[in-house]
């Protein structure tokens, strides 16, 4: 009231005036007036006065002071009074808006049941009592027929404050909403006996889970599926005949896989740490039953153990092994100069780069059938030779991409790392300066398996993404690369301060 009664004497007296007003809620008396600033000489005469007129309206005042010049009541016309109206309007409109955000901002994660109000271009407006929320077309079940005055129960995924007012997001595909939706089914996972640890969805179709259990006499798999299977049915209903295989969690990564690939039987798992991808060795009969109708086996594990998995038979698994064998063989016998079965009895060691050979220590290579120390160590200087003419190759074509040799200075960067750089066209101190540590060092993804697959633009990461450097390491590359930034900017700022005091 008082924000609509200012607007409207600002109207009367002049915008440029600052008019306040102030409503007894007892009496419903109303008193106006203008506030001004007392000063030496008036710039402005509407909000400002003079020491001697300031002393008229208030003896004592003195330059700096804010005082008050009482108005006297207006009369409201028919255009002063809508103003006002509407004024009221917008301050109820926001109350209530902010009372919305208030009530739902802490309420992330819950699940919420509200009755379908209308359902605009495919996104569905629930209706949740005292505010609305909003289904979005990619967080519904898809197939899912839902009308207007249907009941539905959801998730708040996330509440936001936008100009129109708080916007309540809502999702029935998010693995959370089973996740809950399961909480509510199994005591045993409301009162955090059971955990769910992982959960993946293909909305609509399939879902997975896994569960661990806090007390070693409760079955985290019986638990869930109850008596007769009721607990599981009841989500299973809600999410639209959703299928749901619920699996064992493990610490052991490997073990986990195994399990998450159920129904399939797993020969074989590799797991590579670095790239955060596993390799999973599966019988010829199970490839298809692995992989799931459309990859959905495969990529809802994936989802779950958070790396990617790369599906093989027994037979691509042995191809690819004879392969490498083969690979690795060929390069012992080309850079270390030896025989076919000196190569082969390195590889089959475990041996499988020439870096392994220089660095190890030569009681390892000593101790392998039918090697001595004299040969470990002749192993050991030939593989040191090729690495050095590795890197002498390397130092030559990165001269020759006409990548500086200040580049060569940095910490952890090797000649191949400097010709990967100039490739990319990076030459200069600048050049490097100027990345961030994502663009230099970002390792891939797992995703991106899953990128390709749909045919999406595939995230290469980091320049220098291949040579498994970590977050610091890259950080102390870049740093150094900014280093003389700083180094030319101290002889600047002296010789500002010599001039400084000469002027003195």
């Amino acid at each position: 009231m008082e924000d609509a009664i200012q607007r409207a004497a600002r109207a009367r007296y002049g915008a440029e005036n600052d008019i306040r007003a102030k409503l007894d809620p007892q009496s419903g008396d109303l008193r106006l007036w203008r506030v001004v600033e007392v000063v030496d000489q008036v710039d402005d005469y509407f909000k400002q006065v003079s020491l001697d007129d300031a002393q008229k309206l208030q003896p004592g005042a003195v330059v700096g002071d804010y005082i008050v010049d009482p108005l006297p009541p207006i009369e409201f016309g028919r255009i002063a009074a809508q103003a006002a109206k509407q004024v009221i309007f917008q301050k109820v409109r926001d109350a209530e808006r902010e009372r919305q955000h208030e009530e739902f901002k802490d309420r992330a994660g819950e699940i919420i049941t509200g009755v379908v109000k209308r359902v605009e271009f495919g996104h569905v407006v629930v209706d949740l009592g005292r505010a609305e929320g909003v289904i979005r077309r990619d967080q519904q079940i898809p197939r899912e027929v839902v009308r207007v005055g249907d009941r539905v129960r959801s998730l708040i995924l996330s509440v936001r404050r936008e100009n129109r007012g708080p916007q309540i997001f809502l999702s029935r595909a998010h693995p959370d909403f089973m996740k809950k939706l399961f909480a509510q089914e199994v005591p045993e996972i409301y009162d955090g006996i059971i955990e769910i640890k992982a959960a993946a969805r293909d909305p609509g179709s399939r879902a997975k889970i896994g569960v661990i259990s806090h007390d070693s006499s409760i079955d985290p798999v019986g638990a869930c599926v109850g008596m007769k299977g009721s607990r599981v049915q009841a989500v299973v209903q809600e999410m639209q005949g959703e299928k749901i295989d619920i699996i064992p969690w493990s610490e052991d990564l490997a073990t986990f896989v195994v399990n998450a690939l159920q129904p399939a039987t797993v020969a074989r798992v590799v797991i590579d740490e670095e790239e955060s991808r596993i390799e999973v060795v599966v019988p010829d009969d199970q490839l298809s039953l692995a992989i799931g109708r459309r990859g959905q086996n495969v990529r809802l594990a994936s989802q779950l153990t958070g790396s990617a998995i790369d599906i093989m038979t027994e037979a691509d698994a042995s191809e690819k092994r004879q392969r490498e064998f083969i690979e690795r063989s060929e390069m012992f016998q080309n850079e270390l100069d030896v025989d076919e079965t000196l190569a082969q009895l390195l590889v089959a060691e475990g041996f499988g780069a020439l870096e392994e050979v220089a660095y190890v220590e030569a009681d390892e290579i000593a101790s392998i059938e039918g090697f001595d120390e004299e040969l470990a160590a002749e192993l050991q200087s030939r593989a040191q030779e090729a690495l050095d003419r590795r890197e002498e190759a390397a130092r030559e074509e990165r001269r020759a991409l006409g990548v500086e040799d200040e580049l060569a200075e940095m910490p952890y960067l090797t000649e191949a790392m400097l010709v990967t750089l100039g490739k990319a066209g990076i030459k200069t101190l600048d050049d490097l300066a100027d990345l961030a540590t994502d663009e230099l060092v970002q390792k891939k993804r797992p995703e991106q398996r899953r990128q390709r697959e749909n045919n999406r633009p595939e995230d290469k990461g980091g320049i220098l993404a291949e040579y498994g450097l970590s977050d610091e390491q890259g950080n102390e590359i870049i740093m150094a690369a900014r280093a003389h930034w700083f180094e030319d900017e101290a002889p600047a700022a002296q010789g500002e301060d010599a001039v400084a005091e000469t002027s003195q």
